[in-house]
C-alpha cells in the first residue's frame, strides 16, 4: 500500500490563532462573537447541524479547524434563491457541499417512491428541508451566489454519482454529477486526506483548476496529460458483442467529433480482440469506461462497466478512471490511502459538544437521539454486499481506531454529556464485529482484485481473531460509571461462528434482548446475487446464539433482516422465505424493500438484467428482477405474510403460482382462505383492476435450475 502525508503533517493556516470555536458558526453573528471578518471554507450540508463525529459536517468541520482554518456552516438552506448561501459571506478558500449523512433521494423517498413522512436528520423531524438531488441544487445556487469561488462537492451522494449512474427515480441513467452541478471538484470515499490538502494548497495560492493530482477526487476535463497512457475498459474486462459489432469508443456524437481529435485519442492502447499483457506504469495509466452516451443506451455496456469500476476500487493498485460525457470526460483519481490508527484516533477526538448547534433550542433530533452516546470504533467493510454503498463509499480496507482512543471517547461520554445514564448504545460501525480484522499480508492486500473477503468463501488470508475486539468489550465495561455497552451494529455471522469465545462474549454481556442480524434471504441463488453466506451461516450462528444466550441464563432472541424484490428473486424465492418465516415463527414488522442506490453493483443488476459479478455480453446469465409495483408490492406481502392487508394479494399469487394448497387455516398453510372484515380491501381492488388490464403478478423462475429446484421443493 501506498504511504500518504501524516493528516497533521502540515503547517497550520495562519488564522489558528482564533483557537477553537465552542461549535462552527452559523451566523454572521457567531462570527463577530469569535472575531473572524470572514470564512476561509463554508460548509452547506442537507442536514441540520449536529457537532458529533458521526455526523460528516462535524467530522470535516473539525479537522478543517484543527488546520488552522475558519469554518462555518450553511444547514439545510432554503435553495429557491441564493438569499442564505450569502448568509457568512463569501469564503476564501472554497464552498464544500454535502447532502448529509443519507443521499437525498432515498431520504425524501420510500422504495415505492412515494415522499417520506418526516426527516430524521432535520430538526423535529420535519420533511421537505432540502430538494431532490440537493448536491446539484445547493452547487448551482452557491455559484450564482459567488461566481469565481471554488465548488467542492462530496459526502455519499456525490461519492456514488461520480461516473454515469443509474437513477431509481427517474428510471433512467444520468450523467456524473460532476457536469450537473458544475462543481470545480468531487470527493469520493471518506475525504480527509484529500480536503487537507486541498485547502492547503488553496491556501498558498494555486489554482483549483492546476490540481489534478490528489487521490480520491474528480474532476471534468478536456485533455489528457501527454505523459499519461489510456487503455480501454475492454482490455481489462472484455464483454461480448453488443448488438452491432461496433467499437465501443468511437466517437457517437457530435460533440465528440468536434472537440480535437489530438487530445480524444493520445496514447489510446485501441481495443484489443484478446487481453494482452500491457506492462505499462500503474501511476500514469488509465482506464477508458465506456461514455456516457453509451452506457445509457447499452444495458451490457452499462453492467460491463460497473464491472471494471467495481474492480478498481483497492487503493493498492486501481487505476485512474476516465469516462467521455460529450466533448468532455470526468478524470476519476484512485481512491484515498485509508488512514492510520493514529490519524483516525486524532479525527475522533476533536472537542466535539457532541450536540445539536444552540440555535436548534429543545427541538427533537431523532438521528443524534438514536447515536449521541454511540461510538464507531473503525471503517470500511470487505464484505462486498452487492446492495450496500458502504463498499463503494468507505471501501473494503478496515481502519481501526486504538483501544486506548475508544475508552477515552467512553470517559467522555460519562463525564462531559448531559443526561448520560451509564449506557453506552453502540460500540460498532459499519460492521459489528470487523474491528481490527485485515489481510494477514499488506503485500497480497495491496494486490488484491477479489470484491469481497468473505463471499464466496472467506479468504485464507483473512485475520479473523476477534481477541482485540473481546479485549476492548473487557475493558470497557469495566470502566467506572459504566452499566452497560450494547453492540447495535449490523454483525456479520459468518466470520462470527470463526470465534465462538466472541459469540459467547456478546451474548452474555453486550446484548439488550434483541439482536439485529441481516441473512437477508434463504434462497441460495438470490443470497449469490447479493454476495452473501447461505442461510446454513445464520443457522450455526443461531445455534451458538441460543447456546451461550441459556449458559448466561438470558432469555434473548435474533431478530433477522430480510430483503424483497431483490435482483435474482423469483417469485418462488419469496414463498419459500416466506414459507421459512412461517416455519421459524418469524413475523416481521417492518421489511426492507431492495432501492437501487447509485453505483451499487445490485443496480447494475438492476438495470441491465445481467450479473456484473462475472464478464458480461449479450449471452451471460439474465438476472430476473422485480421492477413493477405490482411485483415488487407481492414480494414485500411474503415477508409479511401474517398481515391480513396482504392476504388477497397472497392468495391470488398462490393460485397462479399453482399452490393453492398453501391457502387455509392448518399449520402447514401459509395464509388463510377467510379475509377479517375491513381488511385487505385495497389489495382486492388492486387485483380487479389488474385481471381488467390483463396484468399478471407472477413470472416464472428463469435462473438456472429454476424449474428443477422448484420440483424439488414440491416434493419435500
Amino acid at each position: 500500500m501506498q504511504s500518504a502525508p501524516n493528516l497533521f503533517s502540515y503547517k497550520q493556516h495562519w488564522a489558528k490563532r482564533f483557537g477553537t470555536a465552542p461549535v462552527l458558526p452559523m451566523s454572521k453573528q457567531e462570527m463577530d462573537d469569535l472575531g473572524w471578518d470572514s470564512c476561509d471554507i463554508i460548509i452547506v450540508t442537507g442536514d441540520a447541524y449536529i457537532d458529533h463525529p458521526s455526523f460528516g459536517m462535524a467530522l470535516i468541520g473539525r479537522l478543517l479547524e484543527a488546520q488552522g482554518f475558519r469554518v462555518g456552516i450553511i444547514s439545510q438552506p432554503s435553495w429557491q434563491d441564493k438569499a442564505d448561501f450569502t448568509q457568512l459571506g463569501k469564503p476564501n478558500l472554497f464552498f464544500g457541499i454535502t447532502a448529509g449523512n443519507m443521499d437525498s433521494m432515498v431520504n425524501r423517498y420510500t422504495a415505492d417512491r412515494k415522499i417520506r413522512r418526516n426527516d430524521a436528520y432535520t430538526a423535529n423531524a420535519e420533511a421537505g428541508k432540502r430538494p431532490d438531488h440537493s448536491v446539484n441544487v445547493y452547487a448551482q445556487r452557491a455559484r450564482e451566489a459567488y461566481k469565481n469561488i471554488p465548488i467542492i462537492i462530496g459526502g455519499i451522494e456525490a461519492s456514488l454519482r461520480r461516473i454515469a449512474h443509474f437513477d431509481y427515480w427517474s428510471e433512467k441513467v444520468r450523467r456524473s454529477i460532476l457536469p450537473d452541478s458544475k462543481a470545480d471538484m468531487l470527493f469520493f470515499g471518506n475525504a480527509e486526506r484529500a480536503i487537507v490538502e486541498l485547502a492547503h494548497r488553496l491556501a498558498k495560492g494555486e489554482n483549483i483548476k492546476d490540481i489534478r493530482d490528489i487521490r480520491g477526487t474528480a474532476f471534468m476535463t478536456n485533455s489528457i496529460p501527454n505523459d499519461w497512457n489510456v487503455i480501454n475498459s475492454t482490455d481489462v474486462d472484455q464483454p461480448g458483442r453488443i448488438e452491432k459489432p461496433v467499437d465501443p469508443y468511437l466517437d457517437t456524437s457530435k460533440q465528440d467529433k468536434d472537440c480535437k481529435q489530438s487530445q480524444q485519442t493520445k496514447n489510446v492502447i485501441q481495443f484489443q480482440p484478446k487481453t494482452v499483457n500491457l506492462k505499462l506504469n500503474r501511476t500514469t495509466t488509465a482506464i477508458r469506461l465506456p461514455s456516457f452516451e453509451q452506457v445509457s443506451t447499452d444495458k451490457v455496456l452499462y453492467a460491463h462497466a460497473s464491472r471494471v469500476f467495481h474492480l478498481e476500487t483497492n487503493p493498492g493498485n486501481a487505476r485512474t478512471l476516465i469516462q467521455q460525457h460529450g466533448s468532455r470526460m470526468v478524470w476519476l483519481n484512485p481512491p484515498p490511502i485509508p488512514l492510520t490508527t493514529a490519524e483516525l484516533d486524532h479525527v475522533y477526538e476533536f472537542d466535539y459538544t457532541r450536540k445539536p448547534h444552540p440555535s436548534y433550542r429543545d427541538a427533537k433530533m431523532p438521528a443524534w437521539e438514536m447515536i449521541r452516546h454511540s461510538i464507531n470504533i473503525m471503517r470500511g467493510c470487505f464484505g462486498g454486499c452487492t446492495f450496500c454503498s458502504i463498499t463503494e463509499h468507505e471501501g473494503r480496507i478496515i481502519q481501526s481506531r486504538s483501544e486506548d482512543s475508544i475508552i477515552r471517547e467512553i470517559e467522555t461520554i460519562r463525564d462531559k454529556v448531559p443526561g448520560f445514564t451509564g449506557h453506552i448504545s453502540d460500540l460498532g460501525g459499519p460492521t459489528a464485529n470487523m474491528y481490527e480484522l485485515k489481510c494477514k499480508s499488506e503485500k497480497i492486500e495491496s494486490a488484491c482484485r477479489r470484491l469481497s473477503c468473505v463471499y464466496p468463501d472467506i479468504c485464507k488470508n483473512l485475520n479473523t481473531d476477534h481477541t482485540p475486539l473481546i479485549h476492548l468489550y473487557k475493558r470497557a465495561r469495566k470502566l467506572p460509571g459504566i452499566k452497560k455497552i450494547f453492540v447495535s451494529s449490523g454483525l456479520r455471522y459468518d466470520i462470527a461462528v470463526r470465534s465462538p469465545e466472541y459469540i459467547k462474549e456478546l451474548v452474555s454481556h453486550h446484548v439488550s434482548g434483541y439482536l439485529k442480524i441481516a441473512p437477508e434471504h434463504t434462497e441460495e441463488n438470490t443470497l449469490n446475487k447479493m454476495m452473501k453466506p447461505g442461510i446454513g451461516s445464520y443457522d450455526k450462528f443461531k445455534t451458538l446464539f441460543d447456546k451461550f444466550s441459556k449458559q448466561a441464563g438470558k432469555e434473548q432472541y435474533l431478530i433477522p433482516y430480510f430483503i424483497s424484490a431483490h435482483p435474482g428473486t423469483t417469485d418462488e424465492d419469496m414463498l419459500h422465505l416466506s414459507l421459512w418465516l412461517k416455519a421459524n415463527k418469524f413475523r416481521p414488522d417492518q421489511v426492507q424493500a431492495f432501492i437501487p442506490t447509485p453505483l451499487a453493483i445490485a443496480s447494475a443488476m438492476y438495470h441491465s438484467e445481467k450479473n456484473p459479478l462475472k464478464k458480461v455480453d449479450t449471452k451471460s446469465e439474465q438476472v430476473l428482477t422485480a421492477k413493477g409495483a405490482i411485483q415488487r408490492r407481492l414480494h414485500k406481502a411474503f415477508l409479511r405474510y401474517h398481515d391480513p392487508e396482504n392476504w388477497p394479494i397472497l392468495r391470488d399469487a398462490l393460485k397462479k403460482m399453482g399452490r393453492a394448497d398453501l391457502i387455509g387455516s392448518g399449520k402447514k398453510h401459509l395464509v388463510p382462505a377467510w379475509q377479517p372484515e375491513g381488511t385487505g380491501i385495497k389489495a382486492e381492488k388492486e387485483i380487479a383492476r389488474n385481471k381488467s388490464e390483463g396484468i399478471k403478478p407472477y413470472n416464472k423462475p428463469r435462473h438456472k435450475h429454476g424449474k428443477k429446484q422448484t420440483k424439488q421443493r414440491r416434493r419435500q
